[in-house]
């Protein structure tokens, strides 16, 4: 049965949801919940940027019988065929699948148009065919590029400021024309800075707090990018599972519509550090000393983040549960 008030809607009966990115780190955690949940779930990805591991936790997690109801379709978003194969029969399509980093798309723009933008194009027109009752499908806080207010409101966006955040623009676009244009049904989900268990801690383009508990577990300062004080809105993933479910159940006045996926409140890279620093050091980490490194600020990051979460609050009953010390808590025990 369900454990929290938003699980109702999705567990009222069984359906059958395809997630891209499944591999991936909110990809998988979306898998785990909806299997709880008694829905079949067919899990889509290439493995670029996914693990295998994260699929393997999910299968420890569930039960036989729920993780029987779980198939995995190994492909590339960008393969046409593959996506009109996966779609066939689905209710539901939670698109994660992307290449997430504003830094690697400084340095291949390329690969991440072809990702993001064609890629995204063959699972909307796949979805499209197959008469799907909603797609919902991540967009980022990184459409606001330029502009300067705060908080940030669904209706003000700027100019982007990397190849990451154009492509993630375009997918926007692209959305709420086929929704006025085919009638195809779709949510976007502008994530803030969602942090939890299964990010991955390696690689250039690693996000940060699983950057920085990797760091300090093995000994080492971790780095910060300009002064600290750049600040983000950061967003346990159960938040954002519970925003992915709410929206695809959602009635019709979302389609088409973008929104944010936040706490609605700030954090600085300082804050956050000392936070991590204390969360490991509770945990018997021998960290408590420890002091960052600071280096340049990186091209193509914004300066400071906050969401306006309203309009996903009023539209579809998004109330993020989970506070960002609980969400690092889980991530040091993870």
């Amino acid at each position: 049965m369900p454990d929290a008030w938003w699980q109702d809607n999705v567990a009222s009966s069984n359906k059958r949801w395809l997630v891209t990115g499944a591999a991936g780190f909110i990809g998988s955690h979306l898998v785990d919940e909806l299997l709880r949940l008694g829905q079949e779930v067919i899990g889509f990805d290439d493995f670029s940027t996914g693990y295998r591991h994260n699929l393997d936790f999910v299968k420890t997690s569930v039960s036989e019988d729920q993780w029987r109801s779980f198939t995995l379709v190994r492909a590339d978003i960008r393969d046409f065929d593959a996506c009109v194969e996966a779609a066939a029969g689905v209710d539901f399509v939670l698109h994660e699948a992307a290449l997430g980093s504003v830094p690697r798309s400084m340095k291949e723009p390329r690969e991440t148009h072809t990702v993001n933008v064609d890629g995204t194009m063959n699972v909307f027109l796949a979805s499209l065919g197959a008469g799907v009752r909603k797609v919902v499908y991540a967009s980022s806080s990184s459409v606001y590029g330029d502009e300067p207010s705060l908080p940030k409101v669904e209706n003000r966006i700027g100019r982007p400021l990397s190849p990451y955040a154009a492509s993630k623009q375009i997918g926007e676009l692209y959305a709420n024309t086929l929704w006025r244009t085919h009638e195809l049904p779709t949510v976007g989900l502008r994530y803030f800075n969602v942090v939890g268990p299964r990010q991955d801690p390696e690689g250039p383009y690693a996000a940060v707090v699983p950057r920085w508990v990797a760091a300090m577990r093995s000994g080492h300062r971790p780095t910060i990018y300009g002064d600290g004080e750049t600040s983000r809105d950061f967003c346990p993933v159960a938040n954002a599972v519970q925003a992915n479910l709410l929206a695809a159940v959602s009635d019709e006045s979302t389609n088409g519509n973008a929104y944010n996926v936040a706490l609605g409140g700030r954090t600085t890279l300082n804050e956050l550090f000392i936070a991590l620093r204390d969360a490991l050091a509770a945990d018997g980490v021998n960290c408590t000393d420890t002091d960052a490194i600071y280096e340049d600020f990186r091209p193509g990051d914004i300066r400071h983040s906050l969401a306006d979460i309203t309009k996903a609050q009023r539209d579809f009953g998004y109330k993020p549960d989970v506070t960002l010390e609980e969400g690092l808590a889980h991530v040091v025990l993870s």
